[in-house]
C-alpha cells in the first residue's frame, strides 16, 4: 500500500470497466460539454414523454445506465455488487424519484425506503440510506415552519405526519445493527425546520452508535457555526453526531432569492471563502472525533487529497469506520477506487428509479456537468488517457 494516492491512476480508476462502457461514457461527457444540447435536451425530452414516444430503452442504455444504478433494487444489485467486488467500494442506494406533491407520493417513498431498509440490512456493501426531506413533506411546509409562521390546523396535521415519517425511517435503521442513514440537503430557507427534525433523531437513535447523519452545507457562511452547535448538542445529550459536508449545489438559487426578496445573502463571498469555510469545517470536526462521524461528500480531489494528509498527520487509520467518502455514481471514479485501493472507506451514491421517474436528477446531473469549470473535461481526460493506455500498454 502505497504513502501517497495518485487520482490520476486510470487503470485502477477504471479497472472494472470494458472498452465499451469507457467509449459510452466518453461519449456521455463529450456531449455534456456542449451546454446548449442540455438546455435544448430538457424541453424536447418533456415533449418526447407528453406524446408517448418510446424513448426509455434510449434513455437507459446511455445517460441512465452511465448515472443510475437501476430502475428498481433488484436491478440495483448487480451494480452494487460489480463496485463492491471490483474496488471494495461501498453503496448508498439513493431513491432519485424527485417532485412528490401529495400525502400520498410521500407515503410511497417512505414505503419505498422502508423496502431500501430491509434490502440491504444484510448487504455489507451497503451501510448507508439517504433520502431528501422533500420526499417525505411538502417543501412549503417545510419553510413555513422554518420561518415561524403559524400552521393551521390541516398544516399541523400534515407537520405531524412529516415528523412521523422521519421517525419511522430513522427508527427502521436504528433497529439493525450497522445501517446508517442520512438526511440529504435542501434549501437554506427549509433549513431550520429540517435541522431541527434531524437534530431529534440524532437524540433519540444516536445514543449507541451514529445511526441519523445530517448535510451541513458549507458554502452557506453560517454553516461552520452550526458546527459548534452540534457539538454542544452532542455534549448535552451524550450522543454522537454524523455530519455529511459539502460545499452545496443551490449557490445561484440561493444568491438570486436573497436578492429578491432584500435579504443578505447567505452564501460565502466567493468560491475562495468558500473552500475556506468547507476545510475550516472538515478540521473542526477532526479536531472533535470524539463526538462526529464524517462523511465527505465531493468530487473536488484537492479536498479528499488534504484529508487524507489530515488524518496521516492525526495518526488516524485509513479504515477508520468514523471517516467516509463518497462521489455520485458515473462519476469521479478516478478518486473512488484510488481511495478505496489505499483502504478508505469509498462508497458511491447509486440512485435509482423509474426511467421517466428519474429525468429530474438526470437533467441536473446533466446541466452540472454542462456548466463552466464543470467534471466533464476532467472525465473525458481521464478517460482518453485510459484507453490510450489500453491500446498502448507498457
Amino acid at each position: 500500500m502505497s504513502d501517497t494516492i495518485n487520482f490520476n491512476n486510470t487503470e485502477i480508476a477504471f479497472g472494472t470497466r470494458t472498452k465499451k462502457e469507457l467509449l459510452r461514457a466518453k461519449f456521455l461527457f463529450g456531449m455534456l460539454e456542449y451546454g446548449w444540447l442540455t438546455r435544448m435536451a430538457k424541453p424536447l425530452l418533456n415533449i418526447a414523454f407528453k406524446s408517448r414516444l418510446p424513448i426509455d430503452p434510449i434513455i437507459k442504455k446511455t445517460i441512465f445506465s452511465q448515472f443510475c444504478g437501476g430502475e428498481n433494487l433488484m436491478e440495483c444489485k448487480a451494480r452494487i455488487d460489480a463496485l463492491y467486488n471490483g474496488g471494495e467500494i461501498m453503496s448508498i442506494l439513493d431513491y432519485s424519484v424527485e417532485g412528490a406533491e401529495t400525502e400520498e407520493n410521500f407515503d410511497q417513498t417512505l414505503e419505498t425506503l422502508l423496502n431500501i431498509c430491509q434490502f440491504s440490512e444484510f448487504q455489507k456493501q451497503v451501510p448507508f440510506l439517504v433520502f431528501k426531506p422533500s420526499g417525505l413533506g411538502n417543501l412549503e411546509l417545510f419553510q413555513k415552519v422554518s420561518e415561524g409562521y403559524p400552521l393551521d390546523t390541516k398544516e399541523m396535521e400534515k407537520w405531524d405526519k412529516v415528523r412521523n415519517r422521519f421517525e419511522k425511517i430513522c427508527q427502521s435503521v436504528a433497529k439493525t445493527d450497522n445501517l446508517k442513514i442520512m438526511v440529504d440537503a435542501e434549501e437554506s430557507w427549509c433549513h431550520a425546520a429540517i435541522d431541527g427534525l434531524a437534530e431529534e433523531m440524532m437524540v433519540k437513535y444516536n445514543t449507541q452508535r451514529t445511526v441519523v447523519f445530517t448535510t451541513v452545507q458549507l458554502y452557506l457562511s453560517k454553516k461552520y457555526d452550526y458546527l459548534k452547535w452540534l457539538k454542544r448538542l452532542a455534549e448535552q445529550h451524550h450522543i454522537k453526531i454524523g455530519v455529511k459536508l459539502v460545499r452545496g449545489a443551490y449557490m445561484e438559487k440561493e444568491r438570486d432569492r436573497a436578492l429578491e426578496y432584500g435579504y443578505e445573502s447567505p452564501v460565502c463571498e466567493d468560491k475562495a471563502s468558500t473552500d475556506q469555510n468547507f476545510n475550516n469545517g472538515v478540521s473542526y470536526v477532526l479536531e472533535n472525533l470524539d463526538v462526529f462521524d464524517l462523511f465527505l461528500g465531493t468530487h473536488n480531489e484537492l479536498s479528499c487529497l488534504q484529508l487524507v494528509k489530515k488524518l496521516k498527520e492525526r495518526g488516524i487509520s485509513n479504515s477508520d469506520t468514523r471517516i467516509w467518502f463518497g462521489q455520485l455514481y458515473g462519476m469521479s471514479d478516478n478518486i473512488s477506487y484510488n481511495l478505496a485501493e489505499q483502504g478508505y472507506n469509498v462508497t458511491k451514491y447509486v440512485p435509482f428509479g423509474p426511467v421517466r421517474d428519474v429525468m429530474p436528477y438526470l437533467i441536473r446531473r446533466a446541466e452540472e456537468n454542462s456548466s463552466v469549470g464543470s467534471q466533464s473535461s476532467r472525465e473525458m481526460e481521464l478517460i482518453k488517457k485510459e484507453l490510450l493506455r489500453r491500446k498502448y500498454p507498457k
